[in-house]
């Protein structure tokens, strides 16, 4: 029973509360909730000052609703005791007479400065950044969604912190809705009180006066000073509120609380303390000025910022001496380079040659530097997770150091010692790709996006949520220059597998299942096909995660006589399911087709010698094909799939490879690779003959 009603704690207050309107409740317990009130309000204040971001506190629209309810219940209680007893306890009484300090007039200036303070400066400004606020995040929403997706395709992110991303997104979205309704919740609390204390005022006049018959002067003393009362002890803590209210829509851009931020951010400026100092001594000197606060206050100020300047000059200081390393006594000093090379077996190490590199421009090393905050580490180590558990292979480590030859804002990319990628990339400013129809024109430096080549911007930071707003996909400097690394190693991923890793993946694989194994290699199929097997599925984007059903297949083909094309084909015929959930979306895969006709004069060009088969295929009909997939692809623009070609299993393998050389981002399956449970839908279909012969021959027709 007790576990319930503390489970239904907060429903039951809000009930009671509502009760207050109704209820009249004795003096004593009056005192004891005002006090509750103001205290419930300086915590809520404190909890806005020490948030970073305003999710944190993503309770203050509901809770603004209640505490703005539970003192609008009190002041109706306050005001039935006002006009009934003339006794609405020690509370209200004490503050009345601590303002009015026995001057009735003057308590009535402060009471009204007070409420119009709340009501125009700070209540309508929270008004106006809660409403800018949430026009601005719903505008942005479907640019940070698309950041997000940019981020899981390109394995910076997991599917669960993609989902936690776009849940936050949402709630942000929400939070800043309902702050746009709860601001319009104090504007209200302020009118009302001033209604309520004229009410308080005028009510009891007219009770004591007429009713109670008491003197004019002594009845106005009594309940002005009950009326302002009331109404401070109503205000303060709706002061208190609407502060925190405008404190939680402004704390956009933060990484702590208010107190380490103000701090941190004014002691940065050590020369902002020293010319406001200087300004005012020179203001303290002038004739008729305020000498002696002016000096003072100018010397201090000054005093603050030499003191600043020296400790943070002391700390760049101690900062360079920990850098640099201690000079190492002669007798252990390293040996010069021409004495190292004497040593035959030391010159061997020039000859080892990386699977991956990646060398960066000076400016770009604290993208890279650990000790300076870089991520670029942290990041690689996610998507080689994230590729290991989609495509069921490790990237080998990827050496990450500086190049000499490089401009200061370059990157280069290596695969086995040859540089395969390139970038330039400004670390101050934002990528904004362009989208098809931008809202607007946001002004920024032209570029090319280095991994997928679209039109793009490198934006200043104060511009990111304006090209947002425009439909802008913003990314930081980091993430672009990951996301070329990584589509890079996706690219050659088939040339990092090595006999060695291939031994390790079926070694991974004994463990769970050791029978298939010794079963198939090396008995069935040794190292070396299993590794060609593997680079033919990778090369073309295939997982090769499930490697059972792969040596399986592949055990079985093999027994059948099949050359090595043959089997990848069988085997990508067992991956189905996976091949299928890669390239469809939604239940639909959208393909272009090849004519029979085609088809037939493809299977008369295969010609086998003694190294396999191949495509040899004349000019003309390459031309022909050529051709009409350009024009199908441009269906391909407006929609998120990649391009398919959908073709028999007989010659997908060799045209897939005659279609890489023009368009290495389309992708040829067969009819066997695709479930039974997709609806296919052709978008266009290649003929034997050229297009412009096709339209003669119609127009003849």
């Amino acid at each position: 029973m007790l576990k319930r009603i503390l489970d239904n704690v907060i429903a039951l207050f809000v009930v009671v509360v509502v009760m207050f309107l109704f209820i009249p409740l004795p003096p004593q317990i009056l005192d004891i909730l005002l006090i509750i009130n103001i205290g419930l309000s300086i915590m809520i204040l404190m909890i806005t000052m020490n948030i970073s971001e305003a999710l944190e506190f993503s309770i203050f629209p509901s809770l603004l609703l209640i505490t703005t309810l539970f003192r609008l219940g009190m002041n109706v209680s306050s005001t039935r005791m006002i006009l009934t007893t003339g006794d609405p306890g020690v509370v209200i009484r004490n503050f009345g007479q601590l303002v009015t300090g026995g001057n009735v007039v003057v308590g009535f200036v402060i009471f009204f400065i007070i409420v119009l303070v709340q009501l125009i400066v700070i209540t309508k400004g929270a008004e106006r950044v809660s409403e800018v606020a949430a026009r601005f995040t719903l505008d942005a929403m479907p640019g940070k969604q698309m950041a997000i997706d940019a981020d899981l395709s390109s394995g910076l992110i997991d599917e669960q912190q993609a989902r936690v991303r776009r849940e936050k997104i949402q709630k942000e979205a929400d939070f800043y809705g309902a702050m746009d309704g709860a601001t319009k919740i104090v504007k209200g609390d302020s009118t009302m009180s001033i209604i309520i204390t004229i009410i308080n005022l005028l009510g009891g006049i007219i009770i004591g006066v007429v009713v109670n018959g008491g003197d004019i002067m002594d009845v106005m003393q009594n309940y002005c000073i009950l009326t302002i009362g009331d109404g401070l002890v109503s205000q303060i803590p709706s002061l208190m509120i609407s502060t925190a209210t405008g404190m939680i829509v402004t704390r956009s851009v933060s990484d702590g609380s208010l107190n380490t931020d103000v701090v941190g951010q004014f002691t940065a400026q050590p020369r902002a303390f020293t010319t406001t100092g200087i300004i005012l001594v020179i203001l303290g000197v002038i004739p008729g000025t305020p000498t002696v606060p002016l000096l003072l206050g100018g010397a201090a100020t000054v005093g603050g910022g030499v003191y600043l300047t020296r400790r943070m000059t002391a700390q760049r200081e101690a900062a360079v001496a920990a850098a640099q390393a201690p000079a190492e006594p002669a007798e252990m000093a390293a040996p010069s380079e021409s004495d190292y090379y004497k040593d035959i077996n030391n010159v061997y190490s020039l000859l080892s040659v990386e699977p991956v590199e990646m060398e960066f421009g000076y400016s770009l090393i604290p993208l890279v530097d650990e000790s300076h905050g870089g991520k670029l580490i942290s990041r690689i180590v996610i998507f080689r997770r994230q590729y290991a558990q989609d495509m069921g292979f490790v990237i080998p480590s990827i050496r990450l150091h500086d190049g000499s030859t490089l401009g200061t804002n370059q990157y280069s990319i290596r695969i086995k010692g040859e540089v395969v990628a390139e970038g330039e990339i400004l670390v101050d400013y934002y990528l904004a790709l362009e989208p098809p129809n931008p809202l607007g024109e946001i002004d920024g430096i032209e570029t090319i996006e280095p991994a997928y080549g679209i039109p793009s911007r490198w934006i200043l930071p104060e511009n990111k949520e304006m090209a947002e707003i425009y439909g802008y996909n913003v990314i930081d400097p980091l993430s672009v220059m990951l996301t070329h690394l990584a589509e890079t190693v996706k690219k050659h991923a088939y040339e990092l597998l090595n006999r060695a890793e291939t031994i390790r993946l079926v070694e991974n694989l004994k463990q769970s299942a050791p029978e298939l194994v010794e079963e198939v290699v090396p008995n069935i199929l040794s190292y070396a096909k299993l590794e060609k097997l593997l680079r033919n599925l990778l090369q073309e984007g295939v997982p090769i995660k499930d490697l059972g059903t792969i040596l399986e297949t592949a055990a079985e083909a093999v027994g059948q006589g099949r050359d090595m094309d043959m089997v990848t084909e069988q085997v990508r015929g067992a991956l189905a399911r996976t091949i299928t959930r890669r390239f469809c979306e939604d239940g639909q895969l959208r393909v272009i087709t090849l004519d029979a006709e085609v088809e037939k004069k493809i299977i008369s060009s295969l010609t086998r010698n003694e190294q396999g088969v191949y495509l040899a295929m004349g000019p003309d009909l390459m031309q022909t094909i050529i051709s009409q997939l350009a024009e199908h692809l441009k269906k391909f623009g407006d929609l998120a799939q990649t391009p398919v070609i959908l073709v028999s299993q007989v010659i997908r393998g060799y045209f897939s490879k005659m279609i890489t050389q023009f368009y290495p981002n389309v992708y040829v399956l067969s009819f066997n690779e695709i479930t039974n449970s997709v609806q296919i839908q052709a978008l266009g279909n290649i003929t034997a003959e050229a297009p412009a012969r096709a339209e003669r021959r119609a127009v003849g027709t």
